[in-house]
């Protein structure tokens, strides 16, 4: 079975001014397309040919491994934006976050320093932990939380590929407009 690049959830101008068109065509089109492209060449003969996504990124090892986690990752970040997104979570959300940070202001300001001193590429997340506290993790490369035990609720994708058209090498800049567009209503229903 073969993995196949998911349609954006919007279009690709959905985002302005925030993030661009031509930043979501490339990124998706591009980058995103080469994943799930490199992917498939990679699968066969693998023996996970028949596995989802998600199986594959959590049983590959190697090259297979590192591309099945960024064609994943690209496609559970789009999901985590909307173009009338920003502003605060709510509910469940809302109260799980201000217990563990204080209040929203704390989170997101934890969440901008570990983005900006994720040296080189790679993903910044909020997961829910185990025992279902929220938490921020960090990773580098392709890494992802959905290989261990903390559940995905948002990505934020600190590749310069995410950005570099818009903003070129100013990660802070790209993280406020990050902060516009995160669709909490997503994250928030992804808590268990």
């Amino acid at each position: 079975m073969a993995i196949e690049l998911p349609a954006l959830p919007y279009a690709p101008s959905a985002l302005a001014p925030h993030l661009s068109a031509a930043t979501l065509e490339l990124h998706h089109g591009g980058h995103h397309r080469g994943y799930v492209e490199q992917t498939n060449r990679l699968l066969e003969g693998s023996g996970l040919e028949d596995l989802p996504l998600e199986q594959i990124v959590r049983r590959a090892r190697g090259r297979l491994a590192e591309q099945a986690a960024q064609a994943w990752n690209h496609g559970f970040y789009w999901t985590c934006l909307a173009p009338r997104g920003g502003g605060e979570p709510d509910g469940r959300l809302g109260e799980l976050l201000a217990r563990q940070y204080g209040d929203f202001a704390h989170f997101r300001e934890e969440f901008t320093r570990m983005a900006l001193g994720l040296f080189g590429s790679g993903w910044v997340w909020l997961v829910e932990r185990p025992d279902g506290t929220p938490g921020i993790v960090a990773t580098r490369g392709a890494a992802t939380p959905l290989t261990g035990p903390d559940l995905p609720l948002l990505a934020c994708d600190v590749w310069e590929h995410a950005y570099y058209l818009d903003r070129q090498n100013a990660r802070a800049d790209y993280l406020e407009a990050f902060w516009k567009v995160v669709d909490w209503e997503a994250a928030g229903k992804r808590l268990r």
